[in-house]
């Protein structure tokens, strides 16, 4: 299977013509290694991230398009807030993505109330900028045998997030149950990262469920 082929994937045409309407002209991401696209290559499949695709598709809607991508491969929201925040706020985004926590439960005993305060604080201060939010959940692919509790610790941080992006409006790309998590290929080497192949399907739902937001607010 190609990128061509995916039935998963949209082309990049398509995936512009969903989003002709979009008003975005500054697209902004923040967080770690998911929200940055990190992923070994795939055969078949162009080698870029989930944000990279996104942002080149607003960029045939709008030419003008600004960008910028802060992730940094292993942060946890607290650092994300402290270290990436700011620059963000003052690039000034009217469509922002924010991280789900993955590393955040990495920890061997995470505190969830601490975790969820946290959230919030990164929730508040995006929501101050009016930009429209976007977020995953985990997808159920990614295991860290290490944690006996591991399954656990998914449920409860993708429960987190699908609460606070409710109560923000922010949009939830919801990865938990996505049947791109049965596939052979999917994880990197690290059997963590979405190999380009995941990260090809998971812009192809960020472009779907934008132009649901297009679509709702017409």
């Amino acid at each position: 299977m190609t990128e061509e082929s995916d039935p998963l994937c949209l082309p990049t045409a398509t995936a512009a013509a969903l989003l002709a309407d979009a008003p975005w002209r500054r697209f902004g991401v923040i967080g770690d290694s998911l929200s940055a696209g990190i992923g070994d290559p795939t055969p078949g499949y162009a080698n870029q991230g989930w944000a990279d695709r996104v942002a080149n598709v607003l960029k045939l809607v709008h030419p003008d398009l600004q960008y910028l991508n802060t992730s940094e491969s292993g942060v946890t929201t607290a650092r994300t807030v402290t270290h990436q925040l700011d620059r963000m706020l003052d690039f000034g985004p009217d469509l922002m993505h924010l991280p789900c926590g993955p590393n955040d439960i990495l920890r061997r005993h995470p505190d969830f109330g601490e975790i969820e305060n946290t959230m919030r604080r990164m929730y508040d201060l995006a929501a101050g900028t009016r930009a429209q939010l976007t977020t995953f959940t985990l997808g159920r692919a990614f295991i860290v045998p290490a944690f006996a509790d591991w399954h656990e610790r998914m449920v409860t941080m993708n429960g987190i997030t699908r609460r606070l992006a409710a109560e923000y409006d922010a949009v939830v790309i919801d990865m938990w149950n996505h049947p791109v998590n049965d596939r052979d290929n999917l994880l990197s080497a690290d059997r963590i990262h979405f190999s380009t192949s995941g990260q090809a399907v998971m812009a192809t739902e960020v472009v779907q469920h934008l132009a649901r937001v297009l679509k709702t607010d017409e």
